[in-house]
């Protein structure tokens, strides 16, 4: 969905708005190719606060307004007392992140233009990734002296190896979308025009689905490398029976027998 045309001005750095099911939240900082200032980071904050209340949300679409999705932070500002202001910063972007992380409502990154820094991390993030042509993704830190935040030493060698993650970590390397495609960083590449389209449908097909066992699905995937194979299949058990004292499952067993097609209400 479009953003709604009473927001379309809006000099707020984060929008946020609601399509039925579907949670939009939008960087809007195009002059500045997104680049998160600490009222950026707050703002993105306080929405995440706000998603993780909202149990009518089924699906969350994360995106950047102008030319890019988010070209990492914004370098300017911490140039005047940089500790505090890093500290400031990534504390506010880490507690978004890890609400995002929590939610049982998948969570989809729409990427364009450029994915750098602390933009990679929050797009590493997020469940599933659709990337339009053409968009650039560059770790971007060791040109600044730093080394990474926003969760990218945690899911980048998870997704692309330990070797791989170093190479693109220690040589800065920057890669397009094809090869982010072929790394497993991003789930699926549109054409630029067709960007908003597909991450839409992609949100309205995970909405309708059954957003307590998705989520459960979630958990059981991130929590595996923490588990040995009998936890791994204890925590499945567990969550399965979970999952069977639940509306969706009695609607998807249902409709399984009457052979239909379920209708999720995420509940």
């Amino acid at each position: 969905m479009n953003c709604p045309d009473d927001l379309i001005h809006s000099n707020s750095p984060l929008l946020s708005w609601r399509d039925g099911a579907i949670a939009h939240l939008r960087f809007n900082r195009p002059a500045a190719l997104n680049a998160i200032d600490l009222a950026t980071a707050q703002a993105f904050r306080s929405a995440c606060e706000v998603l993780a209340e909202d149990r009518e949300v089924r699906a969350v679409v994360i995106s950047g307004a102008g030319r890019a999705f988010i070209a990492g932070g914004d370098v300017a500002s911490l140039r005047e007392d940089p500790v505090a202001n890093a500290q400031k910063g990534i504390a506010l972007v880490h507690a978004g992140v890890s609400i995002l992380a929590a939610l049982e409502a998948p969570v989809i990154a729409s990427v364009h233009g450029a994915v750098a820094g602390g933009g990679l991390g929050i797009m590493l993030g997020c469940d599933l990734t659709i990337a339009a042509e053409g968009t650039r993704f560059s770790l971007a830190y060791p040109n600044l002296g730093a080394s990474c935040d926003c969760s990218t030493s945690w899911v980048l060698p998870r997704v692309v190896g330990l070797r791989k993650a170093l190479e693109i970590a220690l040589l800065d390397g920057m890669f397009d979308a094809d090869e982010a495609l072929r790394l497993g960083v991003v789930n699926r590449v549109v054409p630029a025009d067709r960007l908003e389209q597909e991450a839409g449908a992609l949100a309205a097909r995970l909405a309708s689905g059954p957003t307590r066992a998705l989520g459960q699905l979630k958990r059981l995937m991130c929590d595996s490398f923490e588990r040995s194979f009998d936890e791994q299949l204890a925590a499945e058990a567990e969550a399965f029976v979970q999952c069977a004292s639940t509306a969706d499952f009695r609607e998807g067993v249902g409709a399984f027998v009457e052979k239909r097609t379920p209708c999720f209400r995420g509940e």
